[in-house]
């Protein structure tokens, strides 16, 4: 009998983790890392993570010994973090300064989660040696969080995404967003004016997987292969899922005076990914089908039933 390898997933009650956990629970023994909101799927193995001190995290990995370590842990909401620089900078640098140390003193190899939001979005398609210039708390604490654990721990593997798919009862997703209002009948405003690269969580995820297997490190892009703007990317789910796209109201981020200041253009090249595993990520059509498709899985109903 084969004993499988093990995933152990920090922020593990987060969109991306939770999606994680669904989509290769049955290929690996997946530890899901918790701190603050405790949750338990079916099958899971729970691990309340100890980030008092890099001793403490030390001694609960050892138990454990996880065959690689994806942390996923950080505060994503804009709005928190320039409220909240000191808490920023806590989750999104110390934290992964903690888990670099840590993965690195016991050889275990580590995948960051990082951002789109790392540049002043003057440009498109940027590549993983673009140098980053955030231009709110968000965008530099991850962007410093970055260099941080690629000087801690070379080996380690930094994935630049922006990521969609099926939500928790307490965590939505960009696509729930516009499903759930569009069924509502409700209006949703989306910007037209801001550009990015989305792509599903569950081809991030296996992308991430095969660049393991590759024995992959460095900084790389995963994302999808199109450049479409949150108006677009509205526009196509309605088409996927027929519902009514009239709901959905051209808007502008220039326009809005009241929002902490963000990158208009966040997309990114994966040029680097597609030649490294020689292939193609998919386009956003692809994935939103896929999305569709996905629905009726009963993996998927588990994860909006928590």
């Amino acid at each position: 009998m084969t004993l499988k390898s093990s995933i152990l997933l920090t922020g593990g009650s987060g969109l991306l983790a939770v999606n994680w956990f669904y989509s290769k629970r049955s290929e690996f023994i997946v530890y899901l890392g918790l701190n603050e909101r405790i949750i338990q799927p079916n099958g899971s193995n729970v691990v309340i993570l100890d980030f008092s001190s890099e001793k403490n995290l030390i001694k609960q990995l050892e138990k454990i010994r996880p065959s690689v370590v994806v942390h996923t842990a950080g505060l994503t909401s804009v709005e928190k973090c320039e409220k909240n620089p000191e808490l920023a900078y806590f989750i999104n640098v110390e934290l992964s300064i903690m888990v670099a140390n840590v993965t690195k003193a016991l050889n275990i190899p580590m995948v960051h989660i990082s951002t789109d939001h790392l540049f002043e979005g003057n440009n498109l398609n940027l590549s993983e040696s673009e140098p980053v210039h955030g231009i709110n708390v968000y965008g530099k604490t991850k962007a410093i969080a970055e260099k941080f654990v690629a000087e801690i721990n070379p080996d380690s593997l930094i994935i630049r995404c922006n990521f969609y798919g099926w939500g928790t009862s307490y965590r939505k997703s960009f696509s729930d967003h516009i499903i759930n209002s569009l069924r509502n009948h409700q209006v949703i405003n989306l910007f037209d004016d801001v550009h990015y690269t989305p792509i599903l969580a569950e081809y991030l995820i296996q992308t991430v997987h095969d660049l393991l297997a590759k024995r992959a490190k460095g900084t790389y892009n995963v994302v999808s292969d199109d450049r479409i703007s949150k108006y677009e990317f509205g526009i196509l789910i309605a088409d996927e899922f027929k519902l009514d796209k009239s709901l959905i109201i051209r808007s502008s981020l220039a326009s809005q005076s009241n929002l902490v200041r963000r990158p208009a253009d966040m997309s990114l090249s994966n040029q680097k990914v597609k030649e490294f595993l020689g292939r193609k990520l998919g386009s956003v059509k692809q994935h939103i089908v896929q999305l569709h498709l996905q629905e009726e899985d009963e993996k998927i109903k588990e994860i909006q039933l928590l």
